[in-house]
């Protein structure tokens, strides 16, 4: 109970908390990074410094035998780093820890190499006392790079990044696809509700159309009547179809569209011109009637709220091998290209009254249900739209 209460207060404490964790593990091993660099740096300095004192003993006829050995041992322990020696006169004398063994041109390599290596550390300037001039002589410039142990640690970082990005991905998905789970299984409970409190005023009206029956009334009022008693018991029906899978069976999708169209037709403003064209012939396909007609009704009234209640709707049927195109067109003010896809997605309106369950309610019975697809065909701005349904069929 107080967790469900502080919700809000936990989760940004654990973004906090998260944050504080991440920037002390970055900051930590840039920390490392520069003692490590610095480290290199000291290792090559000594390095450096063993060579001018080779050579200062070399040149000056100095007994450097114990010098030498000191030497040898240095410039073994720097067997990873890479390394180029440039004389005073700018020539490449030497280098180490470089593999040119698969290099063409090798000079230009090492010259390209030696303006990395300017870039990530700076040069070490080589010289020797010269104990004739008195004066220090210059042997050259030492160039350096990373080791490949740097190298890899300089990505650390990046990658554990990377892997916290991931993570972070990971739980919002799976954070966001319970909510979603959690809506859904509500808007099924409401809806199966729905059609249970629909069942008992229906159960009523159907009595008291057999009243009226027997009361001599108008056939033609008790006709319409009864069109809207059946028209309640499809909601009834769809209402109760929602959050589980409905039963598809074989039926002429010409004569179920016929069906969906003339009703909304009966029912909508004058002002609009309907039209439909279909093939003479029945094309049949696997089916569930009510939700079938459910989809067609959200794709005709939107088609009419696009249009404010006036111009031209056609609906229109062709087969195309083995496959059923159910195109709904109106004149309506049209959508952008890039609202083609989120149309389709829960809470999407351009209404002032609407939850923006319709298109998405369609894609569902389309696509989940029926293994179909529906899309936008085509739109333009001021223009209007045309909604495209593909079914497959069946002999």
């Amino acid at each position: 109970m107080f967790f469900t209460k502080h919700r809000q207060l936990f989760r940004w404490i654990i973004i906090t908390a998260s944050f504080a964790i991440i920037s002390l593990i970055l900051w930590n091993t840039y920390v490392f990074f520069q003692k490590f660099k610095a480290e290199e740096r000291r290792k090559m300095e000594t390095w450096s410094y063993a060579q001018s004192d080779f050579l200062n003993s070399f040149r000056n006829g100095l007994d450097g035998e114990v010098n030498n050995v000191t030497t040898f041992i240095i410039t073994d322990s720097t067997s990873t780093t890479p390394m180029i020696l440039v004389s005073p006169t700018g020539e490449i004398s030497s280098f180490n820890n470089l593999d040119t063994l698969k290099i063409k041109h090798v000079e230009r390599y090492l010259l390209k190499k030696k303006e990395q290596f300017k870039q990530e550390n700076s040069p070490i300037p080589l010289s020797y006392f010269n104990n004739t001039t008195n004066k220090d002589e210059a042997i050259g410039t030492l160039y350096y790079g990373n080791s490949p142990l740097l190298n890899k640690l300089k990505y650390y970082p990046l990658a554990l990044l990377l892997i916290i990005v991931l993570f972070a991905a990971v739980v919002y998905f799976f954070y966001r696809s319970s909510k979603i789970a959690t809506q859904n299984k509500l808007w099924s409970g409401m809806a199966k509700e729905t059609a249970h409190q629909i069942g008992t005023p229906l159960s009523s009206l159907i009595g008291w159309t057999e009243i009226l029956k027997i009361e001599d009334t108008n056939p033609e009022y008790i006709k319409e009547i009864e069109k809207d008693i059946h028209r309640l018991q499809t909601i009834t029906e769809r209402f109760s179809k929602i959050g589980s899978i409905p039963t598809l069976e074989k039926a002429d999708i010409i004569s179920e569209t016929q069906e969906a169209f003339d009703y909304l037709k009966s029912r909508s403003s004058k002002l609009v011109n309907f039209d439909i064209k279909l093939p003479e012939h029945p094309i049949y396909v696997n089916l569930n009637k009510q939700l079938y007609g459910w989809t067609i009704e959200n794709l005709v009234k939107n088609a009419i709220d696009a249009m404010k209640g006036k111009g031209d709707l056609q609906l229109s049927i062709s087969q195309l091998e083995q496959q059923v195109k159910i195109t709904v067109t109106d004149t309506g003010k049209g959508i952008s290209k890039n609202e083609f896809n989120t149309i389709f997605e829960p809470g999407y309106t351009t209404k002032k009254r609407g939850w923006g369950l319709g298109l998405s309610l369609a894609k569902r019975i389309v696509e989940d249900f029926h293994n179909g697809q529906i899309k936008v065909l085509n739109s333009e701005k001021g223009v209007g739209t045309t909604m495209q349904i593909s079914l497959k069929t069946i002999l």
